[in-house]
């Protein structure tokens, strides 16, 4: 088997390059950004239109996963953009391993990079277990305190916008307040101002008074559970903006929080490891982090909860319940049993429909999403729950009639 290395993200490179991270989470993004600038990285979110497909089918088969596909053509799409000197860019890939093919993209972006003469390019691997180690990265405690506040940032103002958004008064201003925030918050996490629980327990209030000041229009409007792969879920150049489309169509979307999938992470680690009959050390470490994330999300929910008009999705504690009476906690292959809980929090939200999003070649999707139909339909009924799959070979007006079945 041949292997490919990567060219190596020096100390130096710190102060001359800046870091490409794929599109992928569209309300987090920014935060995150912030706070990789806050640590002293040069760091951008690479930008890329549905047309990408093209670009990454010239250099991997076209039964790849449709996220795969999309993140290569981001890559390549960038390199040809000329919007950084290729000999000052760095690409970043986050790496959750388990089954699923996301596992293989470094390492096809890495030879990709070979194939189009650009392997001077280094590739990071973004992971939490120490792997593919660079001298000129590291997750400090400042960089992840950041990110943790990023993360609780965007699942707000995503939370906030799907619920004042369908509604308002004056087309436009939520989206207008939702980047005045992003200015004004950004800034606090590039300075590491209000990172603590009071300071971000201060910021979550400013947030909920803010969007509470927008003018909304009383009506009623459908609610629909989105939930789903997690690229498919919250990258709208994955779904096709299915967000904006939803409420074009008179709908208000209900989606589940990160916060929720990066506590899922660790607690599926923690499983495994605890069937693997692993040491009692790491088993502390896992349960420390699951910890503080479980603390971190209470500050908010219960920001949330005092401020008594919005709502936000269950907690984790709530989550797992639900799967535990759908498909059960051990059903822990890529985004597992997560899938059938969100569902059943959308459906207890109030949402009549639900669509499940998986894309194209992802088997593990296929078990976790399409798998957990019949036992979802069975335990609600008179709810309308459906698979939505993203192929880069269909039509939009294919994958529209699709999503409008699933509103039916």
């Amino acid at each position: 088997m041949q292997e490919y290395r990567t060219a190596t993200f020096t100390r130096q490179m710190k102060k001359t390059h800046t870091i490409l991270l794929p599109q992928m989470l569209e309300y987090q993004s920014p935060f995150l950004k912030a706070a990789f600038e806050g640590s002293g990285y040069h760091f951008d979110i690479m930008q890329g239109s549905r047309q990408l497909k093209q670009k990454a089918l010239r250099y991997i088969n076209n039964d790849f996963c449709y996220p795969g596909i999309l993140i290569l053509g981001q890559v390549l799409d960038e390199i040809e953009s000329g919007r950084y000197p290729l000999d000052r860019i760095a690409f970043m890939e986050p790496q959750t391993g388990g089954a699923c093919r996301a596992g293989n993209y470094l390492y096809t972006i890495i030879r990709t990079l070979e194939k189009c003469g650009q392997s001077q390019i280094p590739v990071i691997s973004l992971n939490y277990k120490n792997q593919e180690k660079h001298p000129g990265f590291r997750i400090t405690l400042p960089l992840l305190l950041s990110a943790v506040t990023a993360v609780c940032y965007g699942d707000l103002i995503m939370s906030l916008c799907q619920q004042v958004r369908p509604y308002e008064r004056h087309r436009g201003e939520t989206e207008q307040v939702k980047e005045s925030l992003e200015r004004e918050l950004t800034e606090q996490i590039r300075h590491h101002r209000n990172l603590t629980g009071a300071g971000r327990r201060k910021m979550y209030r400013h947030i909920l008074d803010t969007f509470d000041h927008i003018p909304v229009q009383e009506e009623k409007r459908r609610k629909v559970g989105v939930t789903g792969e997690i690229y498919m879920k919250f990258c709208s150049l994955g779904n096709h903006g299915l967000e904006h489309f939803l409420e074009e169509r008179g709908c208000e979307c209900v989606m589940g929080g990160f916060v929720n999938y990066a506590i899922y992470c660790m607690d599926s680690e923690r499983r495994i490891h605890t069937l693997n009959c692993g040491g009692r050390l790491l088993l502390k470490g896992y349960d420390l982090l699951i910890a503080c994330l479980v603390h971190v999300q209470r500050e908010l929910y219960g920001e949330v909860s005092r401020h008594g008009r919005f709502t936000i999705d269950h907690p984790f504690s709530e989550i797992k319940k639900y799967a535990e009476d759908t498909v059960g906690v051990d059903c822990i292959t890529g985004d597992g049993w997560l899938v059938a809980a969100e569902a059943a929090s959308a459906i207890d939200r109030g949402c009549g429909n639900v669509l499940i999003l998986h894309p194209f070649g992802c088997l593990v999707s296929h078990v976790s999403e399409r798998g957990i139909l019949k036992i979802l339909r069975k335990h609600y009924p008179g709810v309308n729950i459906q698979t939505i799959e993203y192929d880069y070979d269909s039509s939009d007006t294919l994958l529209e009639s699709r999503i409008l079945m699933g509103l039916g």
